[in-house]
């Protein structure tokens, strides 16, 4: 069976986006308590591009499948987990890219470099870091894992917030009840 990328952002309404999200079926990597560790030899660069052994990893639908059994632990290390064994995976910034980014209604949603759909709010709220001259914006995706705003992505948001109002307001954004700092 083909994959079918989700439809383009601006097109949806927030329940079309909402059923999209409820219909992505991740593995229930929270109630695995596997008894073997060990190395991956994966990588996640700055960009996004996922590695084995040096070389990146071509086959799309092999990243979102990864990208399903990721997390990360209190201590800040990455694992690729499954029923049997947990992996290591070194990931150099961010676990996920955010590469677009639209309002609906009262939500702003962010599609990842995965495709995997996320709508920014108290369970996934935004974070600022960097400082003023080079700010980076990160979302909270699942599992402790989180995705870094892409320059167009970011340069979105802030039209949005801009908009909205951000000038008078301070630069922050909402989004399903939570208010956001768009700078550090």
């Amino acid at each position: 069976m083909p994959y079918e990328p989700p439809p383009y952002l601006a097109e949806l309404t927030l329940a079309e986006i909402a059923d999209l999200v409820a219909q992505r079926k991740l593995p229930a990597v929270e109630g695995w308590a596997p008894q073997k560790a060990g190395d991956s030899k994966m990588r996640i660069a700055a960009d996004g591009t996922w590695y084995h052994e040096g070389d990146p990893i071509r086959r799309e639908a092999m990243v979102r499948a990864f990208a399903g059994l990721l997390k990360r632990d209190e201590d800040g290390q990455y694992w690729l987990v499954t029923p049997f064994e947990k992996l290591t995976i070194e990931v150099e910034d961010a676990a996920f890219i955010a590469v677009d980014c639209a309002r609906a209604d009262d939500a702003l949603v962010f599609r990842l470099n995965t495709d995997d759909l996320v709508i920014a709010g108290p369970d996934h709220p935004l974070r600022a870091a960097g400082d003023a001259e080079t700010p980076a914006l990160y979302l909270h995706v699942r599992r402790g894992c989180e995705a870094r705003l892409n320059r167009s992505t970011w340069a979105q948001l802030a039209e949005i917030a801009l908009a909205e109002g951000a000038d008078e307001n301070g630069w922050q954004i909402a989004s399903k009840g939570a208010t956001f700092p768009l700078l550090p």
